[in-house]
């Protein structure tokens, strides 16, 4: 792996390691794929503001999420059946992420259980939550997670129904015969098999619950005490919602632009969020970061931290554990350089001031630097 020089380049390695059907689930987005493009495209519309002749000799990268203290504001987002990318899964994903000191986020769909998660040592973890018509299921689920040592639920509100993702529809997506949703084993619930167009689709319409309303959050608080990320957020009107049902934060997300296509970029969606929670939990991002710079830009507008999820599957599939390690290694190292090239020394110094976006007005009324 000594020739990848940043985390875009282990999607080609793994492109060429994996079933195409396996690689298409993966990388592909809703319908035209233009929000898949946007994610990444609007980041570029973003530039810096950087302060020099700051003393950047040291500088602190850390951070504390929901009270957890972190190596990084880089989290690793959920993404579904990790075996598919490479034997060792969830399991080598929840290793690296500990070995790097920051958060891993389980899959309700993982290919590993809370349980075998847990299994691989100490971290500090959060659980992602599809909730079933069958609230036994859930609750369930999430008493598990809670016996697992997770540290907070990530409750998914975008996807009452599966966007439509058409490389999965022309390729009968199903999950491999030796794998299986590890979270339901022993359930009496829906398997998710080959259908007629996507099994996953299929298995979603059988057993998610479309009826997902505000209310089932505040049924979700008097279930448990975990705190809970409302996952899926993309506007000031349901961030106030959020607070009001007392989500303990935010994560504006458009589900890595598998869902709704034509929503905006999560980064563009981002200061809109930020701006209405006004302080009162924190908000994260996630969608399109696969720079250090990146990072930089959504903190500078108002993030508390970011989740990646497609680049820690690339790398995954390239390298296992080492390659995951590989890529939370990458972009640490690209983000503490952004914040020494803009005079930033720890993640308080980050301010919106270090960017200016396209669509701001030009800034003549800045107060005027003192030494």
């Amino acid at each position: 792996m000594g020739e990848v020089t940043n985390v875009m380049e282990f999607e080609a390695i793994a492109k060429q390691k994996l079933p195409k059907m396996v690689y298409d689930y993966y990388a592909s987005g809703a319908e035209d794929q233009w929000t898949l493009a946007e994610n990444r495209n609007a980041f570029s519309r973003i530039l810096f503001r950087p302060r020099i002749l700051i003393d950047v000799s040291k500088i602190d990268l850390s951070t504390s999420v929901l009270g957890f203290n972190i190596s990084m504001p880089i989290m690793i987002a959920p993404t579904a059946m990790q075996k598919m990318a490479h034997p060792d899964g969830e399991y080598a994903i929840a290793r690296a992420a500990s070995a790097a000191g920051t958060i891993m986020t389980l899959s309700s769909w993982g290919t590993s259980s809370v349980e075998e998660v847990n299994s691989t040592g100490p971290g500090t973890r959060f659980f992602q939550l599809y909730v079933y018509k069958d609230r036994n299921v859930t609750i369930q689920l999430v008493r598990r997670a809670e016996r697992a040592g997770f540290k907070a639920i990530a409750l998914t509100v975008d996807t009452p129904r599966l966007g439509r993702r058409e490389a999965d529809i022309k390729n009968r997506f199903n999950l491999p015969p030796h794998l299986s949703l590890k979270n339901f084993e022993g359930l009496d619930i829906g398997k998710l098999n080959k259908a007629e167009d996507s099994g996953l689709a299929s298995y979603v319409a059988g057993q998610v619950d479309r009826s997902l309303s505000w209310k089932d959050v505040q049924w979700l608080q008097s279930i448990t005490s975990l705190p809970i990320l409302v996952k899926g957020v993309l506007t000031a009107e349901d961030a106030k919602i959020a607070v009001q049902s007392g989500a303990a934060g935010i994560i504006v997300s458009n589900h890595g632009a598998r869902q709704l296509d034509y929503v905006p970029a999560t980064i563009m969606a981002l200061e809109e969020v930020v701006k209405a929670v006004q302080g009162r939990i924190p908000v994260f991002l996630d969608g399109g970061v696969r720079r250090g710079t990146d990072v930089f830009k959504a903190l500078a507008l108002g993030a508390s931290g970011v989740f990646i999820g497609r680049p820690i599957i690339w790398s995954l599939a390239a390298d296992g554990e080492a390659g995951v390690k590989k890529a939370l290694q990458m972009i640490r190292d690209e983000f503490e350089l952004t914040m020494a090239l803009s005079g930033c020394r720890s993640l308080k110094e980050i301010t919106r001031n270090h960017v200016m976006t396209d669509w701001e007005t030009p800034r003549a009324s800045l107060p005027v630097p003192r030494l």
